[in-house]
């Protein structure tokens, strides 16, 4: 009992450092779509827009200029296919209902070629937080494989079959 109130009161007072990172083959656009999720918060903190987010009211807050989110994820995250670094497009962002202030995005990266490996690099918040962890999921086909990426193991190889 006293062990799992003191874990409770552990993750109560430490903050989640996390974000998901969902890379799905579209094989009719030979692209891929990517979505991301992660705290709007931090995600101001990490871009460099803003060094204060106390007292963010979420339902007021006005998402920030697409170009710099985009701008922002294309270096943060890196996508290569068979060593060839990809560039996303933003498709699309929002910020979740409620007070919790989840950033979502969606970006498409085209591909063009016969798909052999993918490198999946992830620096979200890597600067900021040493127990950060990036949640990546890829799909290709019907190859799916998850990873967990962390400040100290930023890039994973998929080899595609």
């Amino acid at each position: 009992m006293f062990k799992t109130l003191l874990i409770s009161l552990w993750i109560i007072i430490h903050p989640v450092h996390v974000s998901l990172i969902s890379i799905d083959y579209d094989r009719d656009s030979d692209s891929f779509k990517v979505f991301v999720k992660v705290y709007i918060d931090d995600f101001l903190l990490d871009s460099g827009i803003s060094d204060n987010v106390q007292n963010i009211n979420f339902s007021d807050y006005v998402l920030p200029d697409p170009a710099r989110v985009a701008k922002y994820f294309n270096e943060k995250i890196l996508i290569y296919v068979n060593d060839k670094q990809l560039t996303g497009q933003l498709t699309d962002m929002s910020l979740t209902d409620g007070t919790d202030g989840e950033l979502n995005v969606n970006l498409r990266f085209g591909t063009g070629k016969k798909i052999n490996t993918i490198t999946v690099k992830s620096f979200i918040l890597t600067g900021l937080y040493d127990d950060q962890a990036n949640m990546v999921i890829v799909r290709v086909n019907d190859f799916e494989e998850g990873v967990k990426l962390t400040s100290e193991k930023t890039e994973q190889i998929f080899k595609i079959k």
